[in-house]
């Protein structure tokens, strides 16, 4: 069952999506060959914690970071570790979770580790865009199967693939509602958009072929050709001409299409 939140719910995921944001703010500068990914966490965990809120995924089915932290061929579900040391060249994508008052905000960016081949920059801007794109049908009345679409074609477009093991979600009081949210699909097709739905939408796009594998820690998943991967998530609010993105920070550049 996919449930329309009230305006008190979606004021409380207003804030737990800015200090999800806030996140992103300050790891952002920290990015830099030599950090583990272990330290992200931490400063992460204490950006949360700091706005009265708790990490989200800390916990969350045996999850042991507060956020999931993934280099290059890892798609999602990144562990925390003092032994994952990032590197010039490096992609990271940084997937933040944040429970404020019972709800909760979510999402995804993939950041550079200093100077990064124009084949790695190409696919965290199309994995980006491809998300924008995808918005620009989203509106009360639409068809959940049409933004899929639209992620889907997006990328395909321009060479890349699309895991098919993993999905956005709806979200609010519990992280993971109804509906899943594939990144691709058919148009016209699927649950109808309501005002008042809360949805994270995140592509995750491959450079190569788009199977994956589990590693045996039963979290990080990774590209099963070993090729990059990028994600960029954002928790949406959908109101009856468009939409309102609840995990962006004031001044952050936006690959927007």
């Amino acid at each position: 069952m996919i449930i329309v939140k009230s305006e008190r719910e979606i004021e409380l995921m207003r804030k737990a999506g800015q200090i999800v944001a806030s996140v992103f703010e300050t790891l952002k500068p920290a990015l830099r060959p030599g950090i583990t990914t272990k330290e992200l966490d931490e400063l992460a965990e204490k950006t949360i914690r700091d706005q009265g809120a708790y990490p989200t995924f800390k916990g969350y089915g045996g999850f042991p970071g507060a956020i999931c932290i993934s280099v290059n061929d890892t798609l999602i579900h990144g562990i925390p570790s003092s032994k994952i040391i990032l590197k010039e060249g490096d992609i990271v994508s940084l997937d933040v979770g944040a429970t404020y008052q019972g709800y909760c905000g979510d999402a995804c960016r993939t950041y550079p580790v200093g100077q990064i081949s124009e084949k790695a920059e190409r696919l965290v801007k199309t994995t980006e865009e491809s998300f924008w794109y995808g918005l620009k049908f989203v509106k009360e009345g639409a068809f959940l199967g049409t933004i899929s679409h639209a992620i889907q074609e997006y990328n395909e477009k321009r060479g890349y693939s699309l895991p098919r093991d993993y999905t956005g979600h709806g979200i609010g009081s519990h992280l993971h509602e109804d509906p899943a949210i594939p990144n691709y699909g058919r148009a016209e097709t699927g649950p109808i958009l309501l005002k008042g739905m809360c949805l994270a939408i995140e592509p995750m796009v491959a450079e190569g072929k788009h199977q994956t594998r589990v590693l045996p820690d039963e979290w990080t998943v990774k590209m099963r050709d070993g090729k990059l991967s990028a994600h960029y998530e954002n928790t949406i609010v959908v109101t009856k001409d468009g939409y309102e993105v609840l995990t962006t920070y004031e001044g952050e550049k936006i690959n927007n299409v």
